[in-house]
Protein backbone atom coordinates (compact mmCIF):
# COMPACT_ATOMS: atom_id res chain seq x y z
CA UNK A 1 0.00 0.00 0.00
CA UNK A 2 1.56 3.59 -0.80
CA UNK A 3 1.34 5.66 1.80
CA UNK A 4 2.07 9.89 1.74
CA UNK A 5 3.54 11.70 -0.70
CA UNK A 6 7.32 10.09 -0.46
CA UNK A 7 5.74 6.42 -1.07
CA UNK A 8 4.24 7.92 -4.08
CA UNK A 9 6.65 9.62 -6.00
CA UNK A 10 9.19 6.80 -5.12
CA UNK A 11 6.39 4.39 -6.72
CA UNK A 12 6.05 6.40 -9.56
CA UNK A 13 9.95 6.68 -10.53
CA UNK A 14 9.72 2.34 -10.18
CA UNK A 15 6.76 2.39 -12.51
CA UNK A 16 8.43 4.06 -15.36
CA UNK A 17 11.93 4.14 -14.74
CA UNK A 18 12.39 7.49 -16.90
CA UNK A 19 13.41 10.87 -15.22
CA UNK A 20 11.82 12.71 -18.40
CA UNK A 21 8.41 10.96 -17.69
CA UNK A 22 8.78 12.00 -14.36
CA UNK A 23 10.10 15.89 -15.03
CA UNK A 24 7.21 15.86 -17.43
CA UNK A 25 4.97 14.41 -14.09
CA UNK A 26 6.28 17.12 -11.41
CA UNK A 27 5.75 20.09 -14.46
CA UNK A 28 1.62 18.70 -14.39
CA UNK A 29 1.55 18.51 -11.07
CA UNK A 30 2.32 22.38 -11.03
CA UNK A 31 0.07 23.24 -14.11
CA UNK A 32 -2.76 21.21 -12.21
CA UNK A 33 -2.55 23.24 -8.77
CA UNK A 34 -2.39 26.48 -10.83
CA UNK A 35 -5.12 25.29 -12.77
CA UNK A 36 -7.52 24.22 -10.15
CA UNK A 37 -7.50 28.37 -8.99
CA UNK A 38 -9.04 29.07 -12.44
CA UNK A 39 -11.68 26.23 -12.44
CA UNK A 40 -12.94 23.15 -10.23
CA UNK A 41 -10.84 20.37 -12.12
CA UNK A 42 -10.11 18.66 -8.27
CA UNK A 43 -10.67 18.72 -4.42
CA UNK A 44 -7.90 21.57 -3.31
CA UNK A 45 -7.41 18.80 -0.37
CA UNK A 46 -6.16 16.21 -2.74
CA UNK A 47 -3.61 18.46 -4.11
CA UNK A 48 -1.45 18.52 -0.78
CA UNK A 49 -1.22 14.80 -1.96
CA UNK A 50 -0.70 15.05 -5.45
CA UNK A 51 1.33 12.23 -6.01
CA UNK A 52 -0.56 9.82 -4.12
CA UNK A 53 -3.99 11.09 -5.09
CA UNK A 54 -3.51 11.53 -8.29
CA UNK A 55 -0.21 10.24 -9.98
CA UNK A 56 0.05 7.01 -9.11
CA UNK A 57 -3.81 6.59 -8.80
CA UNK A 58 -3.18 6.68 -12.44
CA UNK A 59 -0.17 5.12 -13.31
CA UNK A 60 -1.36 1.82 -10.45
CA UNK A 61 -3.64 0.95 -13.73
CA UNK A 62 -0.33 0.21 -16.09
CA UNK A 63 0.46 -2.45 -14.41
CA UNK A 64 -2.42 -4.57 -15.68
CA UNK A 65 -1.75 -4.20 -19.19
CA UNK A 66 1.17 -5.17 -21.44
CA UNK A 67 4.44 -2.79 -22.05
CA UNK A 68 3.49 -3.00 -25.60
CA UNK A 69 1.44 0.42 -26.51
CA UNK A 70 -2.00 -0.06 -27.35
CA UNK A 71 -5.09 2.17 -28.60
CA UNK A 72 -6.21 3.45 -25.06
CA UNK A 73 -9.69 5.25 -24.11
CA UNK A 74 -10.31 7.29 -21.14
CA UNK A 75 -13.76 8.69 -20.74
CA UNK A 76 -14.36 11.35 -19.19
CA UNK A 77 -11.01 12.46 -18.20
CA UNK A 78 -11.63 16.05 -16.73
CA UNK A 79 -8.80 17.27 -14.56
CA UNK A 80 -5.82 14.48 -16.67
CA UNK A 81 -5.96 11.21 -14.69
CA UNK A 82 -5.78 9.01 -15.40
CA UNK A 83 -6.02 9.25 -18.97
CA UNK A 84 -3.64 12.37 -19.45
CA UNK A 85 -1.13 11.63 -16.25
CA UNK A 86 -0.51 8.15 -18.50
CA UNK A 87 0.06 9.70 -21.58
CA UNK A 88 2.55 12.10 -19.78
CA UNK A 89 4.34 9.07 -18.52
CA UNK A 90 3.83 6.74 -21.81
CA UNK A 91 4.29 9.48 -24.11
CA UNK A 92 4.09 6.40 -26.70
CA UNK A 93 1.52 5.15 -26.01
CA UNK A 94 -1.93 6.11 -28.39
CA UNK A 95 -4.26 8.14 -26.04
CA UNK A 96 -7.34 8.90 -26.55
CA UNK A 97 -9.26 11.39 -24.41
CA UNK A 98 -13.10 11.82 -24.05
CA UNK A 99 -14.31 14.99 -22.53
CA UNK A 100 -17.08 16.97 -23.62
CA UNK A 101 -16.78 19.92 -21.14
CA UNK A 102 -15.38 22.53 -23.43
CA UNK A 103 -12.68 24.28 -20.59
CA UNK A 104 -11.27 20.94 -19.61
CA UNK A 105 -10.98 19.87 -22.70
CA UNK A 106 -8.98 22.90 -23.64
CA UNK A 107 -6.88 22.10 -20.56
CA UNK A 108 -6.49 19.02 -21.40
CA UNK A 109 -5.04 19.95 -25.00
CA UNK A 110 -3.05 22.68 -23.53
CA UNK A 111 -1.12 19.94 -21.74
CA UNK A 112 -0.83 17.66 -24.79
CA UNK A 113 0.86 20.78 -26.53
CA UNK A 114 2.73 21.59 -23.93
CA UNK A 115 4.34 18.38 -23.28
CA UNK A 116 4.87 17.46 -27.44
CA UNK A 117 2.73 14.60 -26.99
CA UNK A 118 1.46 13.81 -30.14
CA UNK A 119 0.14 10.25 -30.16
CA UNK A 120 -2.93 11.91 -27.12
CA UNK A 121 -5.49 12.96 -28.58
CA UNK A 122 -8.43 15.25 -26.96
CA UNK A 123 -11.86 14.34 -28.15
CA UNK A 124 -14.34 17.35 -26.93
CA UNK A 125 -17.67 15.45 -27.64
CA UNK A 126 -19.66 13.26 -25.61
CA UNK A 127 -19.04 10.04 -25.66
CA UNK A 128 -21.96 9.19 -27.54
CA UNK A 129 -20.93 11.52 -30.44
CA UNK A 130 -17.34 9.83 -30.66
CA UNK A 131 -16.52 7.89 -33.61
CA UNK A 132 -15.45 3.75 -32.95
CA UNK A 133 -12.51 3.13 -32.06
CA UNK A 134 -11.05 -0.12 -31.15
CA UNK A 135 -9.46 0.08 -27.61
CA UNK A 136 -7.03 -2.29 -26.11
CA UNK A 137 -7.47 -0.70 -23.03
CA UNK A 138 -10.55 1.76 -21.97
CA UNK A 139 -10.41 3.21 -18.44
CA UNK A 140 -12.90 5.76 -16.80
CA UNK A 141 -12.47 7.53 -13.22
CA UNK A 142 -15.79 8.32 -11.43
CA UNK A 143 -17.31 9.03 -15.03
CA UNK A 144 -20.65 7.02 -14.97
CA UNK A 145 -22.66 4.53 -12.82
CA UNK A 146 -21.17 0.91 -13.87
CA UNK A 147 -24.03 0.18 -15.82
CA UNK A 148 -24.21 3.02 -17.61
CA UNK A 149 -20.81 2.99 -18.62
CA UNK A 150 -20.60 -0.52 -20.02
CA UNK A 151 -23.82 0.40 -21.67
CA UNK A 152 -22.46 3.49 -23.29
CA UNK A 153 -18.65 2.29 -23.96
CA UNK A 154 -19.13 -1.41 -25.38
CA UNK A 155 -18.87 -0.32 -28.89
CA UNK A 156 -15.57 0.71 -28.44
CA UNK A 157 -14.62 -2.91 -27.09
CA UNK A 158 -13.31 -6.20 -28.59
CA UNK A 159 -12.75 -9.69 -27.09
CA UNK A 160 -9.58 -8.34 -26.16
CA UNK A 161 -9.88 -4.64 -24.76
CA UNK A 162 -8.63 -4.68 -21.07
CA UNK A 163 -11.45 -2.14 -18.78
CA UNK A 164 -9.44 -0.42 -16.00
CA UNK A 165 -12.24 1.46 -13.50
CA UNK A 166 -11.25 3.37 -10.90
CA UNK A 167 -14.50 2.82 -8.90
CA UNK A 168 -13.04 4.14 -5.44
CA UNK A 169 -15.42 2.53 -2.65
CA UNK A 170 -18.21 1.51 -4.25
CA UNK A 171 -15.96 -0.70 -6.78
CA UNK A 172 -17.61 -4.28 -5.08
CA UNK A 173 -20.85 -2.79 -4.48
CA UNK A 174 -21.75 -2.11 -8.14
CA UNK A 175 -20.10 -5.10 -9.51
CA UNK A 176 -22.50 -7.02 -7.71
CA UNK A 177 -25.05 -5.28 -8.47
CA UNK A 178 -24.77 -6.48 -12.42
CA UNK A 179 -25.79 -9.20 -14.18
CA UNK A 180 -24.43 -12.67 -13.90
CA UNK A 181 -22.40 -12.34 -17.59
CA UNK A 182 -20.76 -8.99 -16.12
CA UNK A 183 -20.37 -10.74 -12.72
CA UNK A 184 -17.77 -13.09 -14.34
CA UNK A 185 -15.76 -10.99 -16.89
CA UNK A 186 -14.77 -8.17 -14.08
CA UNK A 187 -13.07 -8.47 -10.62
CA UNK A 188 -12.50 -5.78 -8.42
CA UNK A 189 -8.33 -5.33 -7.57
CA UNK A 190 -7.86 -2.96 -4.50
CA UNK A 191 -6.71 0.19 -5.14
CA UNK A 192 -2.65 0.49 -4.42
CA UNK A 193 -3.54 4.33 -2.97
CA UNK A 194 -6.52 3.62 -0.82
CA UNK A 195 -6.79 0.26 1.56
CA UNK A 196 -10.81 1.43 1.12
CA UNK A 197 -10.75 1.59 -2.85
CA UNK A 198 -10.88 -1.03 -5.73
CA UNK A 199 -10.28 -0.72 -9.38
CA UNK A 200 -12.97 -3.35 -11.45
CA UNK A 201 -11.12 -5.11 -14.11
CA UNK A 202 -12.01 -6.93 -16.56
CA UNK A 203 -11.03 -7.84 -20.17
CA UNK A 204 -13.24 -8.44 -23.04
CA UNK A 205 -16.42 -7.05 -25.18
CA UNK A 206 -19.55 -6.92 -22.84
CA UNK A 207 -22.47 -7.86 -24.92
CA UNK A 208 -25.31 -4.80 -25.15
CA UNK A 209 -27.68 -4.46 -22.92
Amino acid sequence: MIEGEEQARAYCERVIASQAAITRLEAFAVRLKVENTRQNLVSSSSLEQVWQRHIADSLQLLEHVSREPTAWLDLGTGAGPPGLVIAIARPDMPMYLVESRKRRAEWLQSVCDEFALSRCVVLGNRLEDVDRIAAGVISARAFAPLDRLLRLSTRFSTPETIWLLPKGRSAQIELVDQPPEIRRMFHVEPSLTDPQAGIIVGKGAPVSR
